[in-house]
């Protein structure tokens, strides 16, 4: 995949502006684009993909942890920012301040984890009328918009109008951390596939949109986009 070089590339810079940010930090820097890209790649790499980006990440910070302590054997590095968790080894670790104040553990997220998903035919027992299938058929539609010219003009206008930004968690939306189209009004409960009835949300925010049914707003419209 061509994107992977320049996911990998986008990695290994924010590790690079980050030579004397603490480890915690930079875990929470790195999680989001890591998940990102993951969740928005899912149905079309493979596992193989996956363990090969987790190993290239990996080796990125080995040399960080290596070019902050140019003094310290390879065991006090080890012991000092990987960990194992579970059946997992070498786990990047660090730690930042948490709502109470108290220091709070955090690992870097592993690519490898994401599930792999597949888009399919239509399923015989899917119901646009349901909730339940809203994700599925807004998946699906995402596929078919970027296919199209008309399909990605849409996606482009709806991306300026939002001044490229996530309405759920504020930050930006690039080819990186990927994008899904979300209808404010649920297709399932009466809403329109115009532009007025969408936003584009981060693969994680919008399975939060969904899983906990949070309401999403139309953000303003950025300067020079009108209505649609």
């Amino acid at each position: 995949m061509k994107n992977v070089a320049a996911f990998l590339v986008k990695i290994r810079e924010i590790i690079r502006v980050n030579r004397q940010t603490p480890a915690g930090t930079l875990i929470v820097q790195l999680n989001p684009v890591i998940r990102g890209w993951a969740n928005y790649h899912r149905h079309v790499a493979s596992k193989q993909t996956f363990a090969k980006v987790d190993h290239a990440i990996f080796q990125a910070l080995w040399r960080w942890a290596k070019r902050r302590h140019p003094g310290k054997p390879r065991r006090w590095i080890k012991e000092k920012y990987f960990a194992t968790s579970g059946a997992r080894h070498w786990v990047f670790q660090g730690t930042v301040v948490g709502a109470q104040g108290s220091d709070q553990t955090v690992s870097l997220y592993q690519a490898f984890s994401t599930s792999i998903q597949r888009h399919t035919k239509i399923k015989g027992e899917a119901n646009p009328y349901d909730p339940v299938w809203e994700p599925y058929f807004e998946a699906r539609l995402g596929v078919k918009m970027a296919r199209t010219l008309a399909g990605r003009r849409l996606l482009l206008w709806l991306w300026k109008e939002q001044n490229g930004i996530c309405p759920v968690c504020g930050q930006k939306i690039t080819t990186l951390t990927g994008w899904h189209s979300h209808h404010i009004k649920w297709r399932s409960l009466g809403g329109s596939d115009a532009a007025y009835n969408r936003v584009l949300l981060h693969p994680h925010c919008h399975e939060q949109v969904h899983s906990q049914g949070k309401p999403v707003e139309k953000p303003r419209p950025a300067k020079g986009v009108g209505k649609a």
